[in-house]
């Protein structure tokens, strides 16, 4: 290969483009002052700027750069910790002396980091263009790369947290870092141009961090150094990113801790260690950590990658895993992938990974994570012909090479060849090819034979398994999921509404890269699963519904394939789960997010009996007593399992008519006050292990004196499955008082951080969602008053400046968690202000002005829209405004309608004193249900709260004509 002539390379542009990009250079060299550089360096760096749009863009923020752009990547130094913190000078030289780290913010560290990321990729990209750098040099210099910004960001997240959490001591006393381990190319110093980084942390021993002001356990102080890494390598900004950081190989998956000691790790790879997690840790390293960390690791990895025996299990494995890759490269324009596709990287690095895993527990030679190292000993030791050995070798480099000009254009992680013939031609140049045909030609040359070596290397079985197979029509399908012939005659006996299309549909799924790295135990699973579901669906009403919900759920499952056998071994438990998917799609998305709750549906006797409000409270200490104390993310994720599990429940007694309306919303309602009440305690003590104990008249009050106030639905016992909770903190500390702890702040500080963190636990997403989303705008004053206001003050407001609309408000108010004495006094002081005798003529019209910006604003209804329940005319909010304008204008003289808060027994109450009469208070209780229910539907079918307008025109048309009464009546 050659350079292309510059002359080929103009031809690929017009020349006003060519004008406008050589002037960005110019004009960024201008601003430059004193930079000049010779026309001779300008020239042969016009190849690369117009080569690569990443280049060119880097070149006009940075022109100095091209004072040494030219210089080949392989003469230069590999970058070091060192080299980035002596400052731009050194980069790309050898620093020899210490260099501390500087003293920088974590805005600038994220900077540099970008920044000397940027000017490696600009010089390797140049030095891959020019070709005066070979395959490994740029690799290991770009893996290298990883590895500073690694212990870099590793380094100033242990400064940052020295004096607040003090240092992670082992037993021996020794400091301990997080162990960062490089897996896939970065581990083998493999690393692409524009790669992401597979990562999995741990850390060496369990325990509480010394020496700072606070004690946190090892745990949750390295997976703050972990999360604060990911952030400064993956965030992008302004600067851009520095590498995108992939977890997903550790232990457990997404669903796993992001970080675990040791003991752990060895723990889970000896007992759970999967076969495609062998081929994983072969190319694994540790990046950052001490050597004792190193030694550690290897002799966790080295037995479970190599076996001292040849592997017959792993043959199976191996010869599942190539007849899944075979698959995926029959899928339809997979060609111009050149890492998936036929002859492509993938395949390359198989071949090798296989002989690896079936003779390097015997041959020592052979574990080795380089491929560039490893594929010469297969030569050496016999294990691959010479001239196959020299193919591989010639073909991966050509490969990488094909790939490095794709993503060094744009800074782009892609192995896909372009279709335009204009992106053809600049890459065939970047390769050093004189035109696309000749790069086309080279590349199928290449992958013909990496090809043919990959089909003869392991004898897959299909002749001898096909005989057997057959008989199993769902094992048939699952090893040629491209024959929908197959499929179907297999699902033909179900009355399909649209059956080509559920073929397609099941051919999708069943032909996912998910399914096809199952292992040959799961697939297993997924057959005889399949099996047992298509009988099911025989006898189902709407079988395309049921299907299309369910196979989410089994695209969720793939790698937690014991839920498969739990169903499968099951029969109840498949009927109960396609009966929910048929009636909500809600539950078809909570169980794909959550396959746990696939256990919920293996005991009728649980999920069509939710617990009480004492039953949920208990079953949640029972979860949170089993979880470290100091471990806050745990008991976050344990509180949003336990929502999802109870919620999952509630929905499945509400769909089958076990609940009915109104128990249904109070089991929603309780689950928020259990969790409230959780959430408060929580937060308590996290508040009082740092700043002590509120003060009251010289003595520490050792319970919050503090209530969580409900609102609207939560206040009004009618909470739906997607409500949000509208809530008021009310305090009674004693202001002029402080905590009593070495941090002391005063109480009212201490109340609103109370406040803070009890939203914080609330709204905050973990890897389990979140609890609920929070409004507190319902507060005195709004969003411009004191987060937590004293009971006082709440009083205050109420009495003095409240307006009609907040009186409405607090009409469907009530304490939800908190000081039971602090409780009593709101409601004394709720039913105060809601008795209190009013103009009713002026009420009147202030609740109607309410009503009608309200529906101007936020009514949703149109002819082609549907009806909006919430807001329409004759929809809950004109019901809910009539109850109100009734609760305000007739408490002081009939105080049983401020007993309750929700609108159904204020109804009752208003016919009980004569304020309405029996029938009319029947016929809007029966609406008012109605459409709850309705939304509860629509929330289950994610449908939103719009409906076809003629679903509900009685109620509509009834609900309107009392409003109109209500309009035009005058006021007694």
């Amino acid at each position: 290969m050659t350079l292309t002539p510059i002359s080929q390379v103009h031809a690929l542009f017009t020349q006003e483009q060519l004008d406008i990009k050589n002037q960005a250079i110019s004009d960024a060299i201008a601003r430059r002052m004193g930079l000049e550089v010779p026309n001779d360096v300008l020239s042969q760096a016009e190849r690369i700027w117009l080569l690569s749009e990443y280049v060119h863009k880097q070149l006009t923020r940075f022109p100095h750069w091209l004072e040494s752009l030219l210089e080949p990547a392989q003469t230069l130094a590999p970058p070091t910790v060192e080299q980035l913190y002596a400052g731009e000078k050194a980069w790309g030289q050898a620093v020899s002396e210490e260099v501390l780290l500087p003293d920088w913010d974590e805005a600038m560290l994220m900077q540099q980091l970008r920044r000397y990321r940027h000017w490696w990729m600009t010089r390797l990209i140049t030095s891959d263009i020019q070709q005066t750098v070979d395959l490994q040099t740029l690799t290991a210099h770009l893996s290298k790369l990883a590895d500073v910004a690694v212990n870099v960001s590793q380094q100033w997240s242990m400064r940052q947290y020295q004096n607040l959490y003090g240092q992670a001591l082992d037993s021996a006393g020794v400091a301990q870092k997080l162990i960062v381990i490089g897996m896939g190319k970065l581990g083998g110093y493999e690393l692409n141009l524009s790669s992401d980084i597979d990562l999995v942390f741990a850390f060496r021993e369990h325990g509480e961090t010394q020496g700072g002001k606070k004690a946190i356990s090892h745990q949750e102080y390295f997976t703050k150094i972990g999360q604060k890494l990911i952030q400064h390598l993956d965030q992008v900004n302004a600067e851009g990113f520095v590498f995108r950081v992939d977890m997903r190989l550790r232990p457990f998956g997404q669903s796993g801790a992001l970080v675990m000691s040791m003991d752990s790790l060895e723990n889970y790879y000896q007992d759970q260690g999967r076969d495609w997690e062998r081929y994983a840790m072969i190319k694994a390293r540790v990046m950052a950590g001490d050597a004792q960390d190193v030694r550690e690791f290897e002799s966790i990895r080295r037995p479970f990658v190599y076996r001292k025996y040849l592997d017959f299990g792993a043959i199976g494995a191996l010869r599942d895993l190539k007849s899944m890759i075979a698959k995926e490269v029959r899928r339809k324009g997979i060609e111009h992938n050149i890492k998936l596709g036929e002859g492509g990287i993938r395949e390359v690095e198989f071949i090798v990974q296989a002989l690896q895993i079936l003779h390097g527990g015997r041959d020592q030679s052979l574990q080795k994570p380089a491929l560039f190292k490893a594929l010469p000993v297969l030569g050496q030791d016999g294990y691959l012909p010479d001239d196959q050995v020299n193919s591989l070798l010639s073909a991966y480099r050509y490969l990488r090479r094909v790939e490095h000009a794709l993503q060094g254009a744009a800074d782009e992680q892609t192995q896909l060849l372009p279709e335009e013939d204009l992106a053809r031609t600049r890459l065939a140049y970047q390769v050093g090819e004189p035109s696309w045909q000749a790069l086309l030609d080279t590349l199928w040359q290449h992958r013909h034979k990496v090809h043919e070596c990959f089909q003869n290397l392991i004898d897959d079985g299909e002749e001898n398994s096909s005989d057997e197979l057959t008989q199993e029509a769902w094992r048939v399908i699952l090893k040629q999921p491209h024959e929908q012939t197959l499929i179907e005659e297999a699902i033909d006996a179900i009355a399909w509404q649209d059956a080509e299309a559920v073929v397609q549909v099941l051919a999708q799924f069943l032909g996912s890269r998910a399914v096809a790295y199952m292992q040959p135990i799961g697939q297993e699973r997924l057959a005889v699963f399949l099996a047992a579901l298509m009988t099911c669906l025989e006898e189902e009403a709407f079988p395309d519904v049921v299907l299309q919900r369910i196979i989410p759920i089994m695209e969720a499952v793939t790698r937690r394939t014991s839920y498969l056998v739990l169903l499968s071994e099951n029969q109840s438990a498949i009927v109960h789960l396609m009966g929910l998917c048929r009636e909500s799609v809600w539950f078809s998305e909570a169980i794909s997010n959550s396959p746990a709750l696939l256990d919920e549906l293996l005991d009728a006797n649980t999920l069509f009996s939710p617990p009480s409000k004492s039953g949920m409270a208990q079953e949640l200490r029972q979860i949170l007593v089993r979880l470290p104390e100091e471990d806050e993310e745990a008991h976050m994720d344990a509180m949003r399992r336990f929502r999802r599990s109870i919620i999952m429940r509630i929905a499945a007694c509400d769909i089958t008519g076990i609940l009915p309306l109104m128990k249904v919303s109070d089991h929603l309602t309780w689950l928020a006050e259990v969790l409230l009440e959780q959430v408060l305690q929580q937060s308590w003590h996290y508040l009082t292990q740092r700043h002590g104990y509120p003060m009251q008249n010289g003595e520490p009050v050792m319970t919050p004196e503090l209530v969580i106030v409900g609102y609207g639905k939560s206040g009004g016992i009618e909470l739906g499955y997607d409500s949000d909770l509208d809530l008021v903190f009310i305090h009674n500390a004693q202001i002029k008082s402080s905590t009593n702890g070495e941090r002391s702040v005063d109480n009212l500080v201490f109340y609103t951080r109370l406040g803070q963190r009890i939203i914080h636990l609330l709204t905050s997403f973990t890897s389990a969602g979140r609890l609920y989303e929070v409004d507190m705008r319902l507060r005195p004053s709004g969003n411009s008053g004191l987060l937590v206001a004293s009971l006082e003050s709440f009083q205050d407001y109420q009495q003095n400046e409240a307006w009609s609309w907040e009186h409405q408000a607090l009409c469907r108010s009530r304490v939800l968690a908190g000081d039971a004495q602090l409780a009593q006094q709101f409601d004394e002081t709720r039913a105060a202000v809601l008795s209190r005798k009013r103009n009713r003529p002026e009420l009147k019209e202030e609740v109607i002005k309410m009503r009608e910006k309200m529906r101007s604003h936020l009514d949703t209804s149109g002819r082609d829209k549907g009806f909006d329940l919430k807001q329409g005319a004759g929809g809950i909010i004109d019901i809910e405004f009539m109850v109100q304008y009734m609760v305000l204008a007739w408490s002081y003289k009939y105080p049983n309608l401020i007993e309750f808060s929700d609108n159904i027994r204020q109804l009752e109450a208003a016919a009980e004193n004569g304020l309405l009469a029996a029938d009319v208070v029947a016929k809007m209780k029966e609406a008012y249900t109605f459409y709850r229910a309705t939304v509860h539907r629509q929330a289950l079918q994610k449908q939103g709260r719009l409906v076809p307008v003629d679903t509900l025109e009685e109620n509509q048309a009834l609900i309107s004509q009392y409003w109109d009464d209500f309009l035009e009546q005058p006021c007694q």
